[in-house]
């Protein structure tokens, strides 16, 4: 395996690595892809940085405060270059563990404990590669599975979570696709009110019950679920009530989605914003705990979306609690979408301002955007109906078709070739 040693004095460590049959193409300071993301270090030599943890497999890293950030991981991300932490305290491994580092080494272990580490790791996916494995590429490329199951969450301050998943349900659902969109947020349930539904039924909290003793089947969902219209969307309304929260366990969560997932070709959650696991420090190990249905929807997920409002307080919120989220979540793929973009809060090129800001603090480099659109809001939520009925040509239903078009149910090789084929063939006529 091809390995970047980041550890200060690590050249002991490095010749350890090589003896246990690993292939060190670089031994870097642990503080190096710190400073070669910040650009605090000559040209050259980020080069030679970015260079050689594009082309390793692995990159055994010492993490303190100092050497870690999610420009790091994001870097390691987008060359598909896994990270070994090495840490030496407890702390140190708190670190790893908000950044979405699992499974930390002792700094102290001996190489071969290290070793076994790096065999454990998958193989990476989607790193760079020479020249010569470009010139062979694989015969018959796969397709990445579409996300089944997608977690709509965002901080604390109402940054949209719950209008951008019903749009969201409304846009897949077009095409005759079967999608769900559940609402399990404990903290503040909405989704029924701003559609006009009824709230009393049995929803998405009978639905774990079910699950929970192993009654929930696709008939039991479709018996409890409301259609919505002639959309395609079929609602699992949430509590009526915050206080009823403990019903909406872990293992009964988890459970329903699940099932959920068989029943729909996509299911949209939406989910409370907080991720505190504060309950975990009571004596009472087996008790309910208040944000378990939040993150049960998160661990399940196939893609989260993250909600940030496109604000100076909605940024700092979102930077602020997204380390919490990849912590939560591990590798899961991010969506982020920055909602109620309007020159008005940010001044001059307020998508740039957000994009870079979100690039320089959180390592985000794939930001998409939703206009602020109060009128076609205002509509639907007086027709208790998604603003995509109300108002189909709003600027908001055409972002959030584009979003679901490239972010969630992108087109196959296949599609993507048809359709040219029939462009070329209609320019021909």
């Amino acid at each position: 395996m091809k390995v970047v040693v980041a550890v200060d004095d690590g050249s002991a460590l490095a010749s350890a690595l090589t003896r246990e049959g690993h292939d060190v193409i670089a031994v870097v300071a642990a503080s190096a892809l710190v400073l070669a993301t910040d650009d605090r270090m000559p040209g050259d030599d980020v080069e030679r940085v970015l260079r050689a943890v594009a082309n390793a497999e692995a990159v055994v890293l010492e993490v303190t405060r100092s050497t870690m950030s999610a420009a790091v991981v994001a870097m390691c991300d987008r060359a598909g270059t896994r990270i070994v932490p090495l840490c030496a305290s407890v702390g140190e491994e708190r670190v790893a563990a908000a950044f979405g580092l699992e499974s930390p080494v002792p700094f102290d272990a001996e190489p071969w404990h290290i070793s076994a580490a790096l065999d454990a790791m998958p193989v990476r996916s989607h790193a760079s590669v020479t020249g010569a494995e470009r010139a062979d590429p694989p015969a018959s490329p796969t397709e990445p599975p579409l996300p089944r199951v997608i977690a709509v969450w965002g901080p604390a301050g109402a940054p949209g979570r719950s209008t951008l998943a019903i749009e969201l349900a409304a846009e897949l659902a077009r095409g005759g696709r079967h999608v769900a969109l559940v609402d399990a947020d404990t903290h503040a349930p909405s989704i029924a009110l701003a559609l006009g539904l009824a709230d009393e039924g049995p929803g998405f909290a009978a639905a774990c019950r079910q699950a929970e003793i192993g009654g929930l089947d696709v008939r039991e969902l479709s018996r409890i679920s409301i259609p919505l219209g002639r959309t395609g969307v079929e609602v699992l309304t949430g509590i009526n009530r915050p206080s009823r929260w403990p019903e909406l366990t872990d293992a009964r969560v988890s459970g329903a989605v699940a099932v959920c997932r068989d029943w729909a070709d996509f299911t949209v959650v939406d989910v409370a914003s907080s991720l505190e696991r504060d309950e975990e420090i009571v004596s009472d190990f087996d008790g309910p705990r208040r944000n378990a249905a939040t993150l049960a929807v998160l661990r399940t997920a196939d893609l989260v979306v993250a909600v940030a409002g496109a604000d100076p307080l909605g940024v700092s919120r979102f930077l602020r609690s997204y380390p919490d989220l990849r912590a939560t979540i591990g590798a899961t793929p991010v969506a982020v979408v920055a909602n109620r973009l309007r020159p008005g809060a940010l001044g001059i090129d307020a998508r740039g301002q957000v994009r870079r800001t979100l690039d320089r603090f959180g390592g985000i480099g794939e930001v998409w955007f939703l206009p602020q659109d109060p009128r076609s809001a205002d509509a639907a939520l007086l027709a208790a109906r998604p603003i995509a009925d109300v108002a189909p040509k709003s600027p908001l239903t055409l972002a959030v078709r584009r979003f679901a078009g490239e972010a969630i149910a992108a087109p196959t090789t296949a599609q993507r070739a048809g359709r040219s084929i029939r462009r070329t063939a209609k320019r021909a006529a």
